[in-house]
């Protein structure tokens, strides 16, 4: 191999999915990357996610790296401090921190068809150039959604997102809207209602909420489980498992989701007694066709004498509160966004130019795909970390981000080894693959649930979701198979 060649990768993002793939490239005794991460710190979501409540709705054991187990959790489901706690302590232990490169926002790529190498630009001007370039930028969870609701801009109290939490907002004694019942919204309003004067819960559409068996890990546990790594090895294999299993209910069978609802509806009965309030609270749409969330405190938070469900559209922001469309007018002093984030009408992440200078958004100008949500024909050597239909309505994506390390790290070294200029999907590979993912999507209950979700389009495609099981992703990802590539030698 030439000692001139340029062999360098470059990762854009420092969440789990960059931090993965670059302990797994050191794991690999792969040595000259860099990640580039636009924030001064590390954690991806679980950095700017920092709203009261914020967890994860996985259990710790699973929403964790397989090969770098933990025992410091000190719950099932862990909050986000000790989530991004977690990945501070990765970056040390595997020794990647001399390869981060904070405030590196990335404005845009191109590839060098001549050369077979990426020229990657940051905000402070900088040029890198790369023969590989991985992004892990956050396809579906990183750009906060705002309402399109007249008058927001002209609201004097504070108002934000919930991924843009402002710690300086008071909350005790003051009168707080929520705008949005999701995961996020679900969270916040359990957490918010006891210290709050008045708070206002705006639904657009009721969520099927489950139990969430979240308890704090008793010490006896947490000493068992750091002396038996067997045993915590054991408990995310059993995990995964009672994940798993569900998968069939939201793809193959969604008949088999009505057993379960019927379950769900008799704990919402013993929830909320009040028959009008269960009324406004329960779904019409299949269980599943959204996203199912768990907790256990969201129903009790709803009625607490200071908190309201208001589920009348909102028809405008007002300088001090809000006016719904039945003419109601309410006062806040501040309005808190919990209203989701793009995913299924996302956009790429930076300018991206690949082969012939063809920018991504114009190559997804009729919706967004890639193959096997990973790599983009037009695009050598470039790979995504959790792109297009990689989501899950069942499981931990961490799983799905393992499966792609091990499919990049593949690639990479076959194009070393082989001394390949380039790797680029062939479109033929791609569209078929598509046409066969979008038929499958057709029939599961992401898609015939009959709810409206930002898994999909406005025009009906979805785009977010994996539409089989995690074994399957891992199976098909277990090594780049370079015969559905384009291939250019050096």
């Amino acid at each position: 191999m030439s000692a001139t060649r340029n062999e360098h990768i470059l990762i854009v993002g420092a969440g789990f999915g960059g931090l993965g793939m670059a302990i797994r490239l050191k794991q690999a005794g792969v040595e000259d990357f860099t990640v580039l991460e636009r924030a001064p710190t590390l954690g991806g979501v679980w950095r700017d996610n920092t709203y009261p409540g914020v967890a994860c709705d996985v259990e710790s054991v699973l929403y964790s790296y397989s090969f770098a187990p933990s025992q410091a959790w000190s719950r099932t489901y862990a909050p986000q401090r000790e989530i991004l706690a977690y990945l501070e302590g990765c970056v040390e232990r595997f020794g990647v921190g001399p390869h981060l490169r904070f405030q590196q926002e990335v404005t845009s790529a191109r590839f060098d068809e001549r050369t077979g190498l990426w020229s990657v630009t940051t905000s402070n001007g900088e040029i890198r150039e790369a023969r590989v370039l991985i992004s892990a930028s956050g396809h579906a969870l990183s750009r906060p959604v705002y309402p399109s609701l007249p008058g927001r801009e002209r609201f004097e109290g504070r108002s934000f997102h919930s991924a843009r939490w402002d710690p300086e907002a008071p909350l005790e004694g003051k009168r707080i809207a929520v705008i949005g019942t999701g995961a996020s919204g679900v969270q916040l309003v359990a957490a918010i209602a006891p210290r709050v004067a008045q708070l206002s819960v705006f639904q657009r559409t009721p969520a099927w909420v489950v139990p969430k068996s979240d308890r704090p890990l008793r010490a006896w546990e947490r000493r068992l489980l750091a002396a038996a790594p067997w045993l915590q090895r054991w408990l995310r294999h059993l995990t995964f498992w009672k994940h798993e299993l569900a998968y069939p209910g939201f793809v193959h069978h969604p008949r088999l989701l009505k057993w379960t609802s019927r379950l769900v509806r008799r704990w919402l009965a013993k929830q909320v007694p009040d028959p009008e309030l269960r009324r406004r609270l329960t779904p019409s749409y299949t269980l599943g066709c959204k996203r199912i969330l768990p907790s256990k405190d969201f129903y009790r938070a709803l009625q607490r004498p200071n908190v309201e469900l208001v589920d009348a559209p909102i028809a405008e922001v007002l300088p001090h509160g809000v006016r719904t469309q039945d003419g109601t007018e309410r006062t806040f002093d501040a309005i808190v966004y919990a209203t989701g984030f793009e995913a299924a009408e996302a956009k790429p992440p930076f300018e991206l130019l690949g082969r012939g200078g063809v920018r991504l958004d114009e190559a997804w100008r009729d919706g967004i795909e890639a193959y096997l949500g990973t790599a983009i024909a037009g695009f050598p050597n470039l790979f995504l970390i959790l792109g297009p239909n990689v989501g899950l309505g069942h499981s931990s994506m961490i799983l799905m981000m393992e499966a792609q390390f091990t499919y990049a790290l593949d690639a990479i070294r076959q194009l070393r080894d082989a001394e390949l200029t380039s790797v680029e999907v062939r479109r033929e590979v791609q569209r078929r693959f598509n046409e066969r993912l979008q038929a499958r999507l057709g029939k599961t209950v992401w898609n015939t649930g009959g709810c409206v979700s930002w898994y999909r389009t406005r025009a009906g495609k979805n785009t977010t979701l994996w539409p089989g099981s995690t074994l399957e992703f891992r199976w098909r990802l277990r090594r780049f198979r370079v015969s559905d590539y384009e291939v250019v030698r050096a």
